[in-house]
Formats: structure tokens, C-alpha cells, sequence
């Protein structure tokens, strides 16, 4: 839209995967004015929708491209940390992997101070959100918005994987989400025919055409109006002109801005640390000392390899293959544009210790080094592993008052020395299953960490420097009871009225696997509690 109106019940500070939920849930009540603001642009860039396209989304055009601050236990890396920029958020430029975390994340989750957000509270959400096109049961919806479905083409070598990683004691399972997470399978994904189903194109695009909805686009919000203690608007940029404008929010204002831009967004507003807030010349508004604290993120350690024959996907970027690929994707709906690449994985113990899976797997059949940007002129497969439940604590701070100023990221990797130990421990493994003849067959040798890397010590210097994030930032608004904790269990920020935060940020503790449908969840139960506020405080 070009202009929005002054005034709306509800304004919703960022269009990613949570901001989309809130949008098309909350509009679906006529009587009730609502307006979505996205930095980014519309999701209209052609690569979002073909799965095998999102390798081609790091520019700045869907991608906030930010880097962390030099990571001291990483040989001082200033690593590269994507975030999504364009309606639907990471929905729109992520792996599509389809996975909630294990049912005692949230359980965890319960213990941590949140007791209304155990499993057994939290899954109907999951199932509301779900058009599944394989499962139907207990764990599993068929009615919701997003599109979850089965891989359509995957790589031989990927069917090989699976049968190596048996051949370990891993078991097969042909669904992470149900009754147990354990083993390694195929990954279900938020597609549907051979597209990609972000948040936006599930919830956002079939209510664009209600009338009280407006999404502005391309349009930063910069401030949190704040007023006797309570939240009556937002200020935004308009990135065309530069101009800024003011909208009120008659009920409430809710932040979606992700992990990272959500604690942004409330330390330029005056909510935070004081000392912190002060040093960049913000007024203080509400004193919240939890504010960008408790950042957690996946980090990938990766084993990668070269195949002896055409069994991987090298070559897709050449025009004569591109060009039989897209008219296979036109005619056929199927082939290799349909792949999200990470085709297949699992949730396994590399600790004799764990009673639930330590490690997550991604297989991938393609040299996949350094976000893709280091590139290997061969035929070869990538094996990602994970630490899930990572002990590193980081933060999120202002670099400057600046709002066109990056962040401070720190997410802290391998500041505890159990997040070392295990990344050890999954390298490993990782090497034991791709030695398994099942998939050792198709592979010539190892390409990284190479045949010198022999020793734990040796293992760990590899990892700290090729590790890289997993795209999974969670927990810089917390959620809790306590007194460093940034929302409450219905998600209001602590100590100000009319404001909430609605999104991954308030996950208190990492979930074991990919954050995109948790993220999605916690937007679905914020929406009915809202909706549940609104009609109690018009009750009264």
C-alpha cells in the first residue's frame, strides 16, 4: 500500500512468519482494523517460490545479511547470519524444513516458568496451524493454513544415506513430528505442488483482500510509541523517500520482529538496560534488563565429501541443466527444482548419556561449505550435525541509536565447553555413518575435515573454524515469571500495557530442530489470546 491510515486496533511491527499468522488471524474479525508493517519487500522475488531457489536468496533484496561480532571461541570469526527481509520472513528464504522440536522442549519449557506452554498445551496449536498432506492423527492437522508435504524427487545418494545411517542403530522414522522424534527419515517440508508454502503465502495472501487489513511494505518501523506506560503506536520509515509516519493502535501494538530484530526494535524504543540504553543517547522508558539477553542459536559442524560419479546436484547452476530443470518443473511439477536439498536428516544420541536425541542431522547431496558461498567445482554430499540443546548463552545489542544501524550479534558459540564436546562427538558420527557401505559406495573421500583430521583436539580446531549458525536464533525476548524475564506467558511485555511480543524471541530455551514451526505455533496461540483479552476486557 502506498499510504496507511493514522489509526488501526492492532499494528503488527514485522511481516515475517509470526507477523503473517497475526495478520490474517486477527483480521479475519471485520470489525477490527489491523496493519501489518514489513521492512522488506512483498515476497514477488521468483526465486522464493521454487523450492530449490532459496540457495539464490542471501542478497539484500529478501536478506538482512547480518554478521555476528567476532567470535572468541570461533578463532574470532565475524560469521555471516542471514535473516529473512521480505513478507514471510525466513518462511520465505529458509530450508522449508518442517520439524516442532521434541514434546520435551516444551515440558522443558513448563519446568523453565512458563506452565501453559507444556506439549500437551501447545500441540493443538500445531495441529491448527497444519494442512498435512500425508499424516492425520493425533499429532498431525489436514485443515490449517500451511502446507506441509513429502519430498518429491530425492537423490538416490539421500535414500543411501538413510540406509548408512541404520546401519549405525539409527532407526527409520517416517515422521519427526508424532509419536517420537527419534531416528532419521525424510524430511516433510512447508511445500505444497512443488512450491514453497511460506507464512506468507499460507496466511497472508488469502486475507490481503479483506478490507481491514493493510500491509505496508518497505517500510521500517523505528520506534514504539510509549505513552503513561502504555503502547499506543509505532513510528515507521518509508524506505521510497525516507519519510516517517506515525500509526496509533487503539488495543494493542505487537512486536514480530524475530530474535533479533524484536529486542532491536523495543532498545530503540527506551526498553531495556539502562546503562546500555543511556550509552547510545535513548531515554529510558521502561527498565527491562532481560531485553536482548538469552540468545540461543543451532551451530552446524559438517563433514563433507566427494561423490565418484553424478549422484549429487553439482552442475544445477550450469544453463543447458537450469534450462531442462525448469522445463522439467513446468511440465512435470517434479525434478530437481522441487528439492529443498536437505532432503533428509534425523535426531540421534551421540552422548551414550542422552535419554532424548542430543543431535540433529542434515544430509544434503551437495557441497554445501560456508552457506554455500565457498564452492567445489565436484560432484559431492554435505552431512550437517547440530548440538540441540547448545549450554553457549549470546546477546543482541544497539550498535547505535541509529534504526538503519546493524545490531551487535553475539550469540556466544561454544562458550561452554559441553557445546564443544558434543560438536566433537557429532563430527564423529557423522564420518561412522558415511563410512557404512551403504552410502560409502557413491563417495571417493572425504573432502572436510580431510583424512589428516584424526585427533578430538584436531576435530575441534576444524570446527571452530568452518562452523556456522543453522539459522535458529530464538529467546532474546524471554518469556517467564521471573524478574529478568521480557514477556509474560500471555506474551505482554512486563511493565507496559498495550505490548506484545509475538515470535521466537520468547522461546525461553532452544527447541530440538529447525524454529520455523515453532515460531509459527506460538503466533497462533498469541493471536486466540488476544482475541480472548479483547473480548474479556469488553466483557468487563
Amino acid at each position: 500500500m502506498d499510504k496507511a491510515a493514522t489509526r488501526y486496533d492492532y499494528v503488527i511491527a514485522g511481516g515475517g512468519s509470526a507477523g503473517c499468522v497475526l495478520a490474517a488471524r486477527l483480521s479475519e474479525d471485520p470489525d477490527i482494523r489491523v496493519l501489518l508493517i514489513e521492512a522488506g519487500s512483498s515476497d514477488s522475488h521468483p526465486m522464493i517460490h521454487i523450492p530449490a531457489g532459496f540457495t539464490k536468496l542471501a542478497g539484500p533484496r529478501v536478506n538482512w545479511g547480518y554478521k555476528t561480532v567476532p567470535q572468541r571461541h570461533l578463532n574470532d570469526r565475524e560469521m555471516w547470519y542471514p535473516q529473512g527481509r521480505t513478507l514471510g520472513g525466513g518462511s520465505s528464504i529458509n530450508a522449508m524444513i518442517y520439524t516442532r522440536g521434541h514434546a520435551a522442549d516444551y515440558d522443558r519449557w513448563a519446568r523453565e516458568g512458563c506452565d501453559q506452554w507444556s506439549y500437551d498445551q501447545v500441540l493443538p496449536y500445531f495441529r491448527k496451524a497444519e494442512a498435512n498432506s500425508r499424516l492425520n492423527n493425533v499429532y498431525h492437522g489436514i485443515d490449517g493454513p500451511l502446507s506441509v508435504s513429502d519430498p518429491i524427487s530425492p537423490r538416490e545418494i539421500t535414500r543411501a544415506f538413510l540406509k548408512a545411517a541404520q546401519d549405525t542403530g539409527a532407526r527409520f522414522t517416517p515422521d519427526f513430528n508424532g509419536e517420537s522424534q527419534t531416528g532419521v527419515g525424510f524430511h516433510q517440508t512447508t511445500t505444497v505442488r512443488g512450491r514453497r508454502a511460506s507464512a506468507a503465502v499460507c496466511y497472508l495472501h488469502p486475507a490481503r483482500s479483506r478490507p481491514n487489513l493493510d500491509v505496508a511494505t518497505r517500510a521500517t518501523t523505528t520506534r514504539l510509541l510509549i505513552e503513561k506506560g502504555r503502547a499506543v503506536g509505532v513510528r515507521y520509515r518509508q524506505d521510497r523517500n525516507g519519510e516517517e509516519q506515525e500509526v496509533r493502535a487503539d488495543r494493542e501494538v505487537l512486536v514480530t520482529s524475530g530474535a533479533i530484530g524484536s529486542p532491536k526494535l523495543l532498545m530503540l524504543s527506551g526498553i531495556g538496560r539502562p546503562d546500555h540504553l543511556r550509552g547510545h543517547g535513548i531515554d529510558v522508558v521502561h527498565e527491562l534488563t532481560g531485553v536482548g539477553e538469552n540468545l540461543q542459536d543451532h551451530l552446524d559442524c559438517y563433514v563433507t565429501a566427494y561423490c565418484d560419479g553424478p549422484h549429487s546436484y553439482f552442475g544445477t547452476d550450469r544453463y543447458f541443466e537450469q534450462a531442462w530443470w525448469a522445463l522439467q518443473y513446468i511440465l512435470f511439477g517434479n525434478g530437481p527444482a522441487t528439492t529443498n536439498v536437505v532432503e533428509a536428516g534425523g535426531f540421534v544420541s551421540v552422548d551414550p548419556a542422552s535419554e532424548i536425541p542430543d543431535t540433529q542431522l542434515h544430509f544434503l547431496p551437495a557441497f554445501v561449505i560456508e552457506h554455500g558461498m565457498v564452492r567445489v567445482k565436484d560432484y559431492g554430499i554435505s552431512l550437517y550435525t547440530n548440538f540441540l540443546r547448545p549450554h553457549s548463552r549470546g546477546n543482541v545489542r544497539l550498535r547505535s541509536a541509529d534504526p538503519g544501524a546493524a545490531p551487535l550479534i553475539d550469540p556466544g558459540y561454544f562458550s561452554a565447553e559441553e557445546d564443544r564436546r558434543m560438536a566433537v562427538e557429532a563430527l564423529k558420527y557423522a564420518r561412522e555413518i558415511l563410512a557404512r557401505p551403504a552410502i560409502a559406495k557413491y563417495l571417493k573421500g572425504e573432502h572436510m575435515p580431510g583424512p589428516d583430521v584424526r585427533t578430538d583436539a584436531e576435530l575441534l580446531d576444524y570446527a571452530r573454524a568452518w562452523a556456522k549458525t543453522d539459522y535458529h536464533p530464538v529467546g532474546t525476548c524471554r518469556m517467564g515469571e521471573d524478574a529478568e524475564a521480557v514477556v509474560d506467558q500471555r506474551l505482554r511485555v512486563r511493565g507496559v500495557e498495550g505490548l506484545r511480543v509475538c515470535d521466537s524471541s520468547v522461546m525461553p530455551s532452544e527447541i530440538s530442530g529447525n524454529t520455523n514451526a515453532p515460531t509459527i505455533m506460538i503466533a497462533e496461540r498469541a493471536a486466540e489470546m488476544i482475541k480472548a483479552d479483547a473480548a474479556g476486557a469488553r466483557a468487563a
